[in-house]
């Protein structure tokens, strides 16, 4: 059973990147990527502290976008102890681990962010995830050490795959859509509203594009629900195709011109 991504996101420290490594590997976990990260996962330092879980450092991924690090992933999970100003599914380790234990089982692919050491993650991220995986500690001091987060999860999932047994789902004709896809989808939507003009105020554009991804990330979507929602955009926003033509005349009069 295919297990979830752990997704580190401006890791300052290697010796938490090595750390989080044997974590991992002590749970069968070894899929790490790493977003703009701060030092080499490979350090010394890190190789350290990962106490023989090499293999997880090496293959370790580095991407310069959360956006690029979950693009292949179905479902993707926060973890954060802070309150935002935004609806999220707020899962406990265990509650989480359950729910992946059937994701894995139906095929999707699941990723858990963690956000920099030192103020963990932003908004922007938090928007692109489905819900929000918290550990119930003092409330009056509550901040865990990475790697000490990322054992949490991975144990309760190592604990919940082995009470539940393998099973075989037949695939249907439809498939969730990737983060990819609803990346996708939301650039487009974002296109189409700036071309309508509903960002009147630029300061609150960034604020209006978190509540939107939100609200979409909260949803699991079907690749085939993505690719209509995208074709109803834009029927609603070129009710009579005339941009489409124009579009196609100036891609053929570009082409057209290149070849003399």
């Amino acid at each position: 059973m295919i297990g979830p991504v752990i997704i580190l996101v401006e890791s300052q420290i290697p010796q938490n990147i090595g750390k989080t490594a044997r974590a991992m590997l002590n749970c069968e976990l070894r899929d790490l990527r790493l977003v703009r990260p701060l030092v080499d996962p490979c350090h010394r330092d890190a190789r350290a502290l990962a106490a023989g879980a090499d293999e997880v450092l090496e293959n370790a991924k580095i991407f310069n976008s959360t956006a690029e690090a979950i693009a292949d992933l179905h479902r993707v999970f926060s973890t954060s102890a802070r309150h935002r100003d935004m609806v999220e599914l707020q899962l406990t380790p265990k509650k989480a681990a359950d729910l992946f234990v059937t994701m894995v089982q139906e095929n999707h692919r699941v990723g858990v962010l963690f956000g920099p050491e030192r103020a963990g993650l932003d908004n922007e991220d938090v928007a692109l995830c489905e819900g929000n995986i918290y550990v119930p500690v003092n409330p009056q001091f509550s901040s865990l050490n990475l790697a000490q987060a990322v054992l949490l999860i991975a144990y309760e999932w190592y604990q919940a795959k082995t009470q539940f047994p393998e099973m075989t789902f037949k695939k249907g004709e439809t498939t969730l859509a990737t983060r990819e896809e609803l990346g996708g989808f939301l650039m487009h939507l974002e296109q189409e509203l700036d071309y309508a003009g509903y960002f009147r105020a630029d300061h609150k554009k960034p604020k209006m594009l978190r509540t939107i991804h939100n609200m979409f990330s909260r949803v699991p979507l079907t690749s085939q629900e993505v690719r209509t929602l995208r074709g109803i955009i834009s029927d609603l926003s070129d009710p009579q195709g005339e941009r489409a033509r124009m579009t196609k005349r100036r891609l053929q009069k570009n082409e057209k011109e290149s070849e003399v």
